[in-house]
């Protein structure tokens, strides 16, 4: 089976020619604006290797789009390659296409605020550099969160210390709840969604006209670990005032919007405005194809709304952690609107239909944006996309059950497709019907049908080309990068094998609370190993106050009854029990390091990091019923 990609069909060709794409001009003019230097190579060293390289878009120069790329996502991909440091305002200046999101710098009465550190380290210390190279050298005085995915806080490493966090000489600042919410949503589902989200960032296609274009956020996702620094300061009102190193700044609360916690703020000495990432020039996600909880689109159209009525009259700039700034009040105001009614046109549409009976995927169908939203640029589909929006509303709402009884328990995967396989003809006659559909241009069929045959059969070679071959065309078509990624992962998974799994972020697994420990050990615990298991144990943790995200913790000390019963773990805090088989007492790491699988109960004992009062050997027999996850576990095929 070939491996390399394949050209854009007639079909692809014709459907991309038919795309409108946004004319909005001033989008090149906003998005250049205000250049001061950009990084001299592009390449941004890593702890292993680049963490950063943009001479890998070079083929993005080209100014009209190959025929492989959908030409509204090749603008919005050559709009999200324009690099740099630039002055926004005077006193603020952004780094942008230097990782996945924007790191701003404002000009304090004594050093730099930083909003969003990024995602690396070393990303992050760059564009700091620049700015310093450019601006003046000063320190780092304040770094603010603007909410908790990792691409917003998982470089702070790069711009300050845990020391001067310490010291005092660093606030770092962001919504109520961060810190929790930081590991929380990669937590219990984190293997499953690290895998998904190879997917949709396309992490393994090779940059180019036939692989990944962009991210629609930006361009891509840094290598690099991501670190954390516990915030020394909550905002925990809307309206709430804070004056940072000489800076005024109002914060307002959006939780559930983009992120389980959020905030915008206004700087209003300036009129200067961060929407976070709750307005980019994008359709956003009201859930990920990584995975997340679904979320609120009425609530976060109504933040915008909110937004408007707090700040617009204001706001003389608005900037985002994603993408270009907007200027001007009547510009602001107008982008605002627009952002506010998207996530409202989405969630009524997408109820209103359900309320006439329509099922998910008739409601997808159904859903086009509106004309006037279709217009502009910053509402389309480069991130999310209506399709899949409009069923995460409904999902919101009603689940993913449509109400069909056919549909309230179907057959797993393999035992479907090998009785539809059977029922049409066998594997044989179900490809060369599909091939004649893949000629015809109906691509959306053939990766419907074909998947019945790689799932029965996944050894079946043309089943799996020509399933490649549909998937590829489908990704090029598409205007979500993230759908695009999907669709030609899909394909070069099917002809490459899946790629070695990711390791885990250890770093952000360090900011675990003690509950969160026991909550992620329970959902290891192997059912089978653990039949007739009764098992209770007492733990003594030391060092278990609030973490800084780096490893180190308070140093308060948390009693805890933990154990075994009826095949799942259970853990109380608060006290020891008189009937446990034994005590231990040990520190967070120690008890991270043993859910994690990276020490035994034998090893941090002979390390002296694990004390057992009792019966060791239960402990050990209690650690040994959890396995471990499969991170780079099939996707298109069993």
């Amino acid at each position: 089976m070939a491996t390399e990609p394949k050209p854009a069909t007639s079909h692809t060709r014709q459907h991309n020619a038919a795309v409108m794409v946004p004319s909005d001009d001033a989008d090149w003019e906003r998005a250049r604006r205000g250049l001061v230097a950009q990084h001299p190579s592009g390449q941004i060293e890593g702890p292993v290797g680049h963490a950063w390289d943009l001479t890998r878009y070079g083929f993005l120069d080209s100014p009209a789009a190959p025929d492989t790329v959908n030409p509204s996502l090749w603008r919005q991909a050559q709009l999200n390659a324009v690099h740099g440091l630039f002055e926004v305002a005077p006193g603020v200046w952004q780094a942008r296409g230097y990782d996945l999101a924007n790191v701003t710098f404002i000009a304090g009465a004594n050093g730099w605020i930083v909003i969003d550190p990024l995602t690396s380290a070393a990303c992050a210390r760059a564009c700091l550099d620049l700015a310093n190279e450019h601006l003046g050298q000063r320190p780092v005085t304040a770094v603010l969160y603007t909410h908790p995915h990792v691409d917003h806080f998982g470089g702070v490493a790069g711009v300050t210390s845990e020391e001067d966090v310490r010291a005092g000489r660093c606030r770092v600042i962001a919504p109520e709840g961060f810190l929790a919410e930081a590991v929380s949503e990669n937590l219990l589902a984190g293997p499953a969604m690290s895998r998904r989200v190879m997917y949709q960032v396309g992490l393994f296609l090779p940059p180019g006209p036939h692989g990944q274009v962009d991210a629609g956020l930006g361009k891509a996702v840094p290598f690099d670990r991501a670190g954390l620094i516990a915030p020394t300061e909550d905002v925990t009102h809307t309206g709430q005032e804070l004056v940072v190193d000489g800076v005024r700044i109002v914060f307002q609360l959006t939780p559930g919007s983009e992120a389980p916690v959020e905030m915008n703020f206004l700087f209003p000495d300036h009129g200067w405005l961060c929407m976070a990432e709750n307005c980019t020039h994008t359709m956003h996600n009201l859930v990920p194809i990584r995975g997340a909880l679904v979320r609120d689109a009425l609530g976060w159209s109504k933040y915008i709304g909110e937004a408007i009525e707090l700040f617009a009259d204001r706001a003389e700039l608005c900037f985002a952690s994603h993408h270009w700034p907007r200027w001007g009040r009547e510009d602001v105001a107008h982008f605002l609107r627009l952002q506010r009614d998207l996530y409202r046109f989405l969630h009524d549409q997408a109820l209103r239909l359900a309320n006439e009976g329509l099922t998910p995927h008739e409601i997808a169908a159904r859903v086009e944006l509106s004309p006037e939203l279709a217009a502009e640029s910053h509402t389309r589909c480069y991130y999310g996309d209506v399709r899949h929006n409009v069923r995460a509303v409904y999902q919101r709402y009603l689940s993913w059950y449509d109400a069909n009884p056919a549909h309230l328990d179907p057959q797993p995967p393999v035992e479907s497709a090998t009785r539809y396989v059977e029922l049409m003809g066998g594997a044989d006659r179900v490809v060369e019907q599909a091939r004649a559909s893949f000629d015809a241009g109906d691509y959306r069929w053939v990766v419907e049908v074909v998947n019945h045959v790689v799932f029965a059969d996944p050894a079946h070679a043309a089943a799996r080309e020509l399933q490649a071959d549909a998937l590829e065309q489908l990704g090029y078509q598409q205007e979500s990068a993230i759908f695009r990624n999907a669709y030609l992962t899909g394909a070069h998974e099917l002809r490459t094998g899946s790629p070695p799994p990711l390791g885990a972020r250890n770093a952000l697994a360090s900011a675990l609370t003690i509950e969160q420990v026991f909550d992620a050990m329970a959902i290891r615990v192997d059912p089978d190993a653990a039949a007739g298991v009764d098992l209770t144990l007492n733990a003594t943790i030391s060092d278990a106050g609030p973490t800084d995200g780096q490893g180190a913790a308070g140093g308060a000390t948390e009693r805890w009854t933990f154990g075994i019963s009826n095949r799942t773990l259970w853990a109380v805090a608060g006290r020891h029990s008189e009937a446990a088989a034994a005590t231990i007492t040990t520190g967070r790491a120690t008890l991270i390091a043993l859910y994690l699988g990276d020490t035994s109960v034998e090893q941090a004992t002979a390390h002296g990091t694990l004390h057992t009062d009792g019966d060791q050997h239960s402990v050990a027999a209690l650690y040994g019923l959890l396995v471990a996850p499969t991170p780079g576990f099939a996707i298109v095929e069993p």
